[in-house]
């Protein structure tokens, strides 16, 4: 019976281990854009935002056991926000970092701007196995929540039909 309930919160434990390491790059992808310009343009802001969703995304992954709609509805989010992101920043990378306005070194921008985009895909990466681990748990937990509720069902059928023949 240990060995039943370990094996079943290893799931948990490596869904909070990804969630911690999403939260720390989330934390960490504030950095770039707040150093370029610390009075953030429209597309600083737009950069502070898609980190902001995923920042809030792994905050709620801890709790995913019970707020699983709330977790895969940012998840959601936060992947398409930073496929967004990561789009522009490789794209249309000068023009990204202009429309930054930053007043420092353009090789400086320049490399920050790269690591932002960067992180943003270590960070989607990351997202898209919490979005596989958490749907594999969820999954798991409502097999096993059927499987007892037709076992209540056929244990109730049995003694419907026992107490029928008394």
């Amino acid at each position: 019976m240990a060995s039943s309930s370990s094996s079943s919160s290893f799931p948990y434990v490596f869904l909070a281990c990804l969630n911690f390491t999403l939260f720390i790059l989330s934390l960490i992808s504030l950095a770039p854009t707040i150093i370029i310009n610390p009075t953030p343009t429209s597309m600083g802001w737009a950069l502070i935002i898609v980190s902001s969703i995923s920042l809030l995304s792994s905050f709620i992954g801890f709790y995913s056991r019970f707020c699983f709609v709330t977790h895969v509805t940012l998840l959601i989010a936060s992947l398409a926000a930073q496929l967004l992101a990561i789009f522009a920043l490789f794209t249309k990378e000068n023009s990204t970092l202009l429309m930054m306005k930053s007043g420092r070194d353009p090789r400086e921008v320049m490399v920050l701007g790269r690591l932002e985009c960067g992180v943003l895909m270590a960070m989607f990466m990351l997202q898209v196995c919490v979005s596989g681990c958490a749907k594999w748990c969820w999954v798991r937990d409502y097999k096993t929540l059927a499987e007892e509720s037709m076992a209540d069902v056929e244990m109730n059928q049995k003694d419907m039909k026992t107490h029928l023949k008394t």
